[in-house]
């Protein structure tokens, strides 16, 4: 079961990074209206979701869902209040920030395994 959702995990992961790059090079193609909003809402959700270790999965997976919705629609809120509507723009700033809550997550996991280690003498 475990490999099934590691394929999951993968395809997902390859059809968002397709999204992505079909809007930032702005490829007209009927695929890029299902792969860029599915990389919109997946990649903060999976983000945050990657934060929250040791909790519930559905607790998880509902904080997630929750926090994707809030940074599209804060950023969406963003671009048009200073009046730099772009779709471009949307998809880099969320892989930006999808990028920088990865970093923190392995930051975060590796103090988490230094701190369980020091204690062992």
């Amino acid at each position: 079961m475990g490999s099934k959702i590691a394929v999951v995990k993968v395809v997902l992961a390859v059809a968002c990074a397709a999204g992505a790059v079909l809007a930032l090079a702005d490829v007209q193609t009927p695929v890029r209206m299902v792969l860029t909003p599915l990389f919109l809402l997946v990649v903060p959700g999976a983000a945050v979701a990657g934060l929250l270790r040791d909790r519930d999965p559905l607790a998880v997976l509902t904080v997630g869902a929750a926090a994707s919705l809030a940074i599209n629609v804060l950023l969406a809120e963003a671009m048009l209040l200073f009046d730099a509507w772009s779709p471009r723009a949307g998809v880099a700033t969320i892989g930006v920030l999808g990028f920088f809550l990865l970093v923190i997550r392995l930051l975060y996991r590796g103090q988490a395994t230094v701190e369980q280690g020091a204690g062992t003498r």
